[in-house]
């Protein structure tokens, strides 16, 4: 069962959001949107995640607008506040998980590309979260401050990755040791959104494509994550 939910920020404001029931539900998920918007195939990861047993809430950054052309979609990324994204939206967005004490009462926070970047981001400003997965997305590393990561983090990285170079993802997981965060960081011989089934055919982006077996092997690995830590 899903409907469209309004949550508030810790800021008062209002945002709408995709919300995807799980029939008993063990836990509950925030999922983060890619930069195209909250369009269908994001809805169809939240209703995913649902049927897997944790219901899911996908807050609308955008407020309404998505796309399928990429440069609309790096317009629209690069007018949104990452910070407030994720300390305001993402937070209101597990806070009103929490109210409705689903399951065990934890709820993670998870995103692709650009939700992957907003979800390490939560992960060091957003304390209600009580795990988090990322998809192939991370911000610039002077903006994540490892010591505020309290809660288990796991991660999946294509190695072919052309938006976030494997370097850099390098980087980020010295960062993470160092700190001593709980991390669990996986790499698969791929490309950016490899797990976004839409990322094939003629209208792909070049630096895109899906892997079934991939995107099944890190959907596994998610599950076997979120089960221990929100079950």
């Amino acid at each position: 069962m899903s409907q469209t939910v309004q949550f508030q920020r810790p800021d008062g404001a209002m945002v709408s959001g995709y919300l995807a029931q799980a029939a008993q539900p063990v836990g509950a998920v925030v999922v983060i949107q890619e930069w195209w918007g909250l369009n269908d195939q994001i809805r169809g990861v939240a209703d995913r995640f649902a049927r897997a047993g944790f219901t899911a809430l996908v807050p609308d950054l955008y407020r309404g607008q998505s796309t399928v052309e990429a440069e609309e979609a790096h317009h629209l990324m690069s007018g949104l506040d990452f910070g407030q994204a994720a300390a305001q939206d993402v937070r209101g967005a597990v806070s009103y998980l929490k109210g409705l004490a689903l399951g065990s009462g934890k709820v993670g926070v998870t995103g692709y590309c650009m939700g992957g970047a907003l979800t390490v981001l939560a992960s060091t400003l957003v304390p209600e979260a009580d795990a988090a997965v990322v998809w192939y997305g991370m911000p610039p590393l002077e903006f994540v401050d490892a010591s505020k990561i309290g809660i288990p983090l796991q991660a999946h990285w294509a190695t072919q990755d052309e938006f976030f170079k494997i370097d850099g993802v390098d980087a980020l997981e010295a960062k993470l040791a160092e700190a001593g965060v709980a991390y669990e960081g996986h790499r698969y011989l791929a490309h950016h959104a490899f797990a976004n089934e839409t990322a094939q055919g003629p209208g792909r982006l070049p630096q895109t494509q899906y892997d079934a077996a991939w995107a099944q092997l890190a959907w596994d690995r998610t599950m076997r994550f979120f089960g221990r830590q929100l079950g």
